[in-house]
């Protein structure tokens, strides 16, 4: 009767019970994806700060110019009535051109923390489907390594 060496009989007890093994290169390049991945959202949030940075400037620079060009070409002439109605006018420009300035830089923002947030989100699948992938049981074999 051949004697097994408890080392041997701790494998095979390991083995029955069936306890998951991780592949430890695998979980290695999952988190070395993850931390690349990270860079990547913080640059498109970078760009959509300064996309909406400069719609900001660009905003102002066009309110000004209205702004100067309305009060150049105001000039009230007797009538209260036509007076009261020019500058209903220009506050009903002025607002209309606020709504739409904010409504831009909304989308901005939006798509700029929307694009980001894909990409994290994007990653965590897949980095929960790799380390899915890289746990086997301990009757099974380790995963084959793909090329």
């Amino acid at each position: 009767m051949a004697t097994q060496s408890f080392l041997d009989m701790m494998k095979d007890f390991g083995r029955s019970l069936g306890v998951p093994k991780v592949d430890v290169d695998k979980l290695i390049e999952v988190h070395s994806k993850n931390i690349e991945a990270l860079g990547h959202p913080a640059h498109v949030a970078t760009e959509g700060a300064i996309s909406v940075a400069d719609k900001q400037r660009e905003i102002i620079e066009v309110a000004f110019h209205e702004t100067s060009a309305m009060v150049r070409d105001f000039k009230p002439m007797g009538n209260a009535q036509e007076t009261l109605k020019k500058q209903t006018e220009f506050a009903k420009k002025a607002f209309d051109i606020t709504i739409q300035n904010t409504h831009d830089i909304a989308e901005l923002a939006t798509k700029a923390t929307g694009d980001a947030t894909a990409i994290i989100t994007d990653r965590l699948h897949e980095s929960l489907n790799e380390l899915r992938d890289s746990v086997y049981r301990g009757s099974e074999e380790a995963p084959k390594k793909q090329k």
